[in-house]
């Protein structure tokens, strides 16, 4: 202090606060430096779990196009996407009311086809004053638009989680798509025309010899009618299952088509328990397209190693085999028709007995 008064410094001091100016500048650059990628290249959520996971820089043509967003600015996004998604159900909503009659109808056929073969009342009742309407015009049209409206929701939820991918990740995304929904629509359309229409013609033929009348409501048929077609549209996802199975490196083709006699059993004993009537034809009905579906998903994994190891499956030489196999199927099925007392009709399922 004296020295100070003195007009004179230390130089021992001088010295210390050059040495400490230094350092303040550089935690000052740090503060206002941006924090660096949690992955070096993924943006958004997925690029923070790349980050944790270890997943480092894959070169700048895989971060092409990738956006970087904050926190907030992500949950902005959500929101605007889910906002986006609840107005495309709401316009099909309002659609769906206006065809509701003629989707009821839709829905109701196999149970009047059902009723009429038994030789019933061709009418489902309610037993509330509301259950018609709760039925008809609430969640029938509500299912419908989530029906309609699944592309746009799908459009929407890619929009999202997009920005965060890879480029080599987004080509998986339309074949998955694609097959997915394929996939759950063949299923649905199966277990309408085939699967349901024989079940109800069983279900609703039980006590008739011992004074039992049915007296079904469109509540509990409805019901059945939305368990029934998601079930099996959920079943035919196997080959996409099997397929993720694969890619995930949890089995391998070989293994599956090692022990497909247990997936065939199963798939059996399932069959005969989840079949109305004790006939081998209708039986195979139901056996052979899981049979079919299993195997798809084991083919679509050995293609998926195939492309892992860079060799081509030989296509030209396996074809013409295929073919031949679908020609024994078709005549053993007509053979068994005939032998069980079925002939084709103009209308679906094209077999009448």
């Amino acid at each position: 202090m004296q020295e100070e008064k003195n007009g004179t410094r230390d130089p021992r001091q001088d010295a210390a606060e050059q040495e400490v100016q230094p350092a303040a500048v550089t935690v000052s650059r740090a503060a206002v430096a941006p924090a660096p990628s949690s992955s070096g290249g993924g943006g958004g959520w997925f690029g923070a779990f790349r980050g944790l996971g270890g997943g480092g820089d894959d070169g700048g043509e895989d971060e092409e196009g990738m956006l970087r967003m904050s926190f907030l600015e992500h949950l902005e996004e959500l929101r605007g996407r889910i906002i986006k998604s609840l107005i495309g159900i709401g316009v099909a909503f309002f659609l769906s009311l206006y065809f509701a009659p003629e989707m009821w109808k839709a829905v109701s056929d196999p149970a009047i086809s059902a009723l009429r073969q038994l030789g019933l009342q061709q009418k489902l009742v309610f037993i509330t004053p509301t259950e018609a309407f709760m039925t008809i015009w609430m969640k029938l049209p509500l299912l419908a638009a989530i029906f309609l409206s699944s592309p746009w929701i799908l459009y929407q939820v890619w929009a999202f989680i997009a920005p965060g991918l890879y480029r080599r990740e987004r080509r998986w995304a339309s074949p998955f798509v694609l097959c997915s929904a394929g996939l759950f629509i063949l299923g649905g359309a199966f277990a309408y025309f085939l699967a349901f229409p024989f079940a109800l013609t069983f279900l609703l033929g039980i006590g008739r010899d011992i004074n039992v009348q049915p007296m079904v409501t469109v509540t509990e048929y409805f019901d059945l009618f939305v368990d029934v077609m998601l079930g099996i549209g959920m079943v035919f996802e196997l080959p996409v299952l099997i397929f993720f199975l694969v890619l995930l490196r949890i089995a391998s083709p070989a293994f599956l088509f090692r022990h497909s006699r247990y997936a065939i059993l199963a798939i059996a004993i399932l069959a005969a328990v989840v079949t109305p009537t004790p006939d081998v034809f209708n039986m195979m009905l139901f056996c052979v397209p899981m049979w079919m579906l299993f195997f798809v998903g084991i083919f679509a994994g050995y293609l998926l190693v195939l492309r892992r190891e860079h060799r081509r499956f030989p296509w030209r030489k396996v074809l013409p085999w295929v073919g031949l196999a679908l020609i024994v199927l078709a005549a053993a099925g007509w053979y068994f028709a005939g032998r069980y007392g079925y002939h084709i009709v103009g209308r679906w399922p094209f077999l009448s007995r």
